[in-house]
């Protein structure tokens, strides 16, 4: 009877917090003189904030010769600063009950630092040491070369499968700079010296190029008095421009094997699709959805549990701030072609783009998706880089109060559309992994 009573509690203090989601979500935004561009969230309900700055440089802004450098920063960025000794920057945090981590993508990089709310002024401290004059000398760079190296290693070399990312990316581009990997090439990092590193971070770790997100337990104008405090003195450097590059469209399936070390065959397809702030993102999400999200989904309900075609199927759309890509992962169930799969696939979406999807299906994936927008907004760090993201991409923070309402707009007659649009054989690159004994 307790365990009953107290997952009801649990469950209702959900509710509740999704309740409280559904209102507009507070925040304040300016520009420091430098161009520091600040977004401030308050909410004092726990005692505990996240700070995080958002850098607009990912790995679409590297010299195709120097690649990796975005991702390579992420660990760099952690080696010290003129006022941090090398390697202790986690200890700060650390110390003062934190955690902080950092990610980046082909878009932007970002940092962040999760502490009790009274440590905020660390945190401001250390990504403003981070910002002035990280530490960028030949012994930092030389250590985090080689974690790179093993970090490739593990994730990519080593990993079943690990280069599909990469392998589709390169076949679906051929002049736009998503075509490498973020992770970049290990060949171009151990070619570039010490200065190569130097000038990435003097053109790019600018307050001109960054978003200070900050989300949590604060006051908004005692932490504007510490952002001034910390950020204002920071000179700005020259405006940053993004790449301008069009890729030209597939016209055309590009079809491919690779034979990796794997024990089941796999199947992963890329479609082009456009940019992260084009209206059909939408249907293109819910269509994605439709397909494989969940046991219930058209996909696998089909595929893996009627017909016995797969052992797995998903499918999902990155976001990207150029045109970008959606993906099609399959695994084939024992005995059956890679070629059988494909064509059950492509059945499912022949349907889709023949045939309005039925009420009871528009509305579960509108529910599915006012939900996951609602949970994803839950954590302080989520929304802080919510609010980020939203500034940076689309040029409207409040993207974060107001999009749910692009998502309810998506039709039933939007979803057929943008499955005839985007997902066509000739607009789609098909890799097909097989076991290296296979090529033998």
């Amino acid at each position: 009877m307790f365990k009953k009573i107290f997952a009801l509690v649990f469950l209702l203090k959900i509710s509740m917090g999704l309740q409280a989601q559904m209102s507009d979500l507070p925040f304040t935004e300016f520009d420091l003189e430098n161009g520091l561009h600040v977004i401030l969230h308050q909410d004092n309900s726990t005692p505990i904030v996240a700070v995080s700055v958002l850098y607009h440089v990912g790995s679409k802004n590297e010299n195709p010769n120097r690649t990796g450098f975005a991702h390579f920063f992420e660990h760099l960025m952690f080696e010290g600063s003129e006022n941090i000794d090398r390697g202790e920057f986690d200890t700060y945090v650390s110390n003062a009950g934190g955690v902080n981590n950092a990610n980046t993508t082909q878009d932007r990089t970002f940092y962040y630092e999760i502490f009790p709310s009274n440590q905020l002024e660390l945190g401001l401290w250390l990504e403003s040491e981070r910002m002035l004059h990280a530490k960028i000398d030949h012994k930092g760079i030389e250590t985090q070369r080689e974690v790179v190296k093993e970090e490739k290693r593990q994730r990519v070399d080593n990993q079943p499968y690990g280069t599909w990312l990469s392998n589709s990316f390169e076949r679906a581009y051929h002049v736009h700079p998503y075509k490498w990997p973020v992770i970049g090439s290990m060949e171009d990092l151990n070619a570039a010296s010490d200065e190569d590193f130097k000038n990435f971070y003097k053109k790019y770790y600018l307050p001109n190029n960054a978003t200070l997100s900050i989300a949590g337990d604060i006051d908004i104008e005692q932490t504007k008095a510490l952002i001034a405090k910390y950020f204002s003195d920071i000179p700005a450097g020259p405006e940053v421009t993004q790449p301008d590059i069009v890729e030209p469209p597939l016209e055309g399936p590009i079809v491919d094997t690779i034979y990796d070390n794997i024990s089941l065959p796999a199947m992963f397809l890329t479609y082009r699709i456009p940019a992260q702030t084009d209206p059909d993102i939408y249907p293109i999400k819910m269509l994605a959805t439709l397909l494989s999200g969940g046991e219930s989904s058209r996909m696998v309900k089909k595929l893996k549990n009627e017909e016995k075609l797969a052992i797995q199927i998903t499918n999902f759309p990155m976001n990207l701030e150029d045109p970008g890509v959606s993906f099609m992962i399959g695994l084939p169930n024992m005995g059956i072609e890679l070629s059988a799969l494909l064509e059950g696939v492509d059945q499912e979406i022949v349907k889709v783009q023949n045939e309005l999807i039925t009420d009871r299906e528009y509305q579960k994936l509108q529910n599915q998706f006012e939900s996951e927008f609602i949970q994803n907004n839950t954590s302080m760090v989520a929304i802080a880089e919510s609010l980020a993201n939203y500034y940076t991409y689309f040029g409207n923070t409040n993207l974060i109060n107001t999009e749910i309402e692009k998502i309810k707009n998506v039709t039933k007659e939007d979803i057929r559309r943008v499955a005839n649009d985007y997902f066509t054989p000739d607009n789609r690159v098909v890799l097909f992994y097989l076991p290296k004994q296979q090529n033998q």
